[in-house]
């Protein structure tokens, strides 16, 4: 299966959940996520090569935010471009397999942690935004990633900053996107408690 492939049926997937089932209140999409989510098919149904950076129409990234062992502190990057406090995440990768890998590869690229594990049920949110010329859009699919205790972070050469914040303060330090992925996060934790 090709890593296009991978993205329609995480997307087609999106409303229900991986298994058909729907998924529990909590983490089902609203009308914003079930537009965006028509808007990513589409995409991909017009544009073959809506999964690489090349593509000039916008392309699907993918992104995860990185939860703490004791699930009260989130890892955030100052984007050395964007100069702005955000979740780990980027661009897919020929060698990636599925979206969640690319997530996963990003989270762990960018944030220095071996081990992190992908919250179970797919991705969290989808969130698009524009980006500068040539390529005008990117598609993100935002997933969340646990950290193992005891890990250490270590920024990478994309970062400025790399910095645990607790929840409380996300919403001082980032933009909206980043609190709503913070939010859907919070309410999947949530419900795996449950």
């Amino acid at each position: 299966m090709s890593l296009r492939e991978d993205a329609v049926l995480v997307l087609k997937s999106y409303r229900n959940g991986p298994d058909g089932p729907a998924r529990p209140d909590h983490a089902r999409p609203d009308d914003a996520q079930e537009e965006l989510r028509s808007a990513y098919l589409d995409h991909l149904e017009l544009h073959p090569d809506g999964m690489w950076k090349a593509c000039g129409a916008g392309h699907l990234t993918a992104s995860a935010l990185v939860i703490d062992p004791e699930r009260e502190r989130v890892l955030l990057t100052l984007h050395r471009k964007l100069r702005m406090w955000l979740q780990m995440g980027g661009h897919c990768e020929p060698g990636d397999t599925t979206l969640a890998a690319a997530a996963l590869r990003e989270a762990t690229e960018e944030s220095g942690i071996a081990g992190l594990t992908l919250l179970p049920g797919g991705p969290v949110v989808l969130d698009r935004h524009p980006i500068p010329a040539p390529c005008h859009w990117h598609l993100d699919v935002q997933y969340a990633a646990l950290a193992p205790s005891g890990s250490a972070e270590r920024i990478s050469e994309e970062s400025l900053d790399l910095r645990w914040f607790a929840y409380d303060e996300v919403a001082g330090v980032a933009d909206s996107s980043v609190v709503r992925l913070l939010e859907r996060t919070r309410a999947a934790l949530d419900g795996d408690r449950r």
